[in-house]
């Protein structure tokens, strides 16, 4: 047994001294990590503190859960998890089926040539900034003079306020998320096409299926693991939501439905200054999201899949 351990060690230490290039590759990313992503994280204790700016983080006098009372009593922050729940959910349930549909037409089209321009077309979008996406939008979408209006105003419909009634800017902001991201969210979906074997796809025609057939009985369970990893990828930022979007996208008159956990944050916490109030609620949020991630990937492994890990 022991000379079994010493060989297993020598054997280590050869594997090391072969592959060490590849550790010291691994040594910038990880002192990145470390340096820049978990050393910052010992200031989520001023969401537990008074915090004041000009006495530090370790110096301002200790608050308990006072920011994370005042957070679930506050009317302003229940409005702003609703919303981003709301929001979040909406992308999942229109956002997430979009890229796979756009996928599988993409792999069935015959003609090369027209299957590239159609991707580098809906590729695009995801390249655009939600500032330059907004300013579309509000020439499109205006009221008076938005070119969708004046299509609408000519066949006699309209005007549609698309980006001042809660409802449908809701819409409006789902629909262009949808836009932008499809195209780009097709990638990952074509790549693990590519990898299911033809011969199945032929085995399948033998047995007599059509298009759709191989669509449905070859081409959806090919993708059954891609699709439940960015699944779980997806639950796991339920509650968490970009700040550009909902904020470049938002008006006076949409606020009771556009102001999210990201916007409040900022108006909260960066122009009033109440860090501490802001940093609970980002410490709720986080957790709350780890709490999703870990229920989804466990669920998965319950029904067969591998999952995260």
């Amino acid at each position: 047994m022991a000379q079994l351990k010493t060989a297993a060690g020598s054997g280590r230490i050869k594997y090391v001294k072969r592959t060490w290039i590849l550790y010291a590759m691994l040594l910038l990313p990880m002192l990145f990590f470390l340096i820049f992503r978990y050393i910052p994280m010992t200031n989520i204790v001023i969401a537990f503190k008074n915090y004041n700016l000009f006495q530090g983080v370790w110096e301002s006098p200790w608050a308990g859960g006072k920011w994370f009372a005042q957070a679930f009593t506050s009317r302003d922050f229940g409005n702003a998890l609703r919303n981003t729940l709301v929001l979040n959910f909406l992308d999942l349930i229109v956002g997430f089926p979009a890229p796979i549909i756009l996928a599988i037409l993409l792999n069935e089209m015959t003609f090369p040539g027209y299957k590239k321009f159609t991707q580098t077309v809906v590729y695009l979008p995801h390249f655009l900034s939600w500032i330059i996406i907004s300013g579309i939008a509000s020439q499109l979408f205006a009221p008076s003079d938005g070119v969708i209006n004046v299509m609408l105003g000519k066949m006699g419909v309209g005007p549609i306020d698309f980006l001042t009634n809660d409802s449908l800017w809701v819409g409006t902001y789902v629909g262009l998320g949808v836009w932008k991201e499809m195209g780009w969210g097709t990638i990952i979906y074509l790549a693990a096409i590519t990898g299911i074997n033809p011969e199945i796809y032929e085995a399948a025609e033998v047995d007599g299926a059509g298009r759709w057939g191989k669509i449905w009985h070859v081409t959806l369970p090919g993708l059954r693991s891609t699709i439940v990893v960015l699944l779980i990828m997806n639950l796991g930022r339920i509650l968490g939501i970009e700040f550009d979007r909902p904020y470049t996208l938002a008006n006076f008159r949409v606020m009771q439905v556009a102001d999210v956990i990201s916007t409040m944050v900022y108006r909260v916490g960066i122009r009033s200054q109440q860090f501490s109030y802001t940093a609970a609620i980002g410490l709720f949020q986080s957790v709350v999201c780890v709490i999703f991630l870990l229920a989804a990937n466990t669920l998965a492994k319950k029904f067969g899949e591998r999952g995260l890990w």
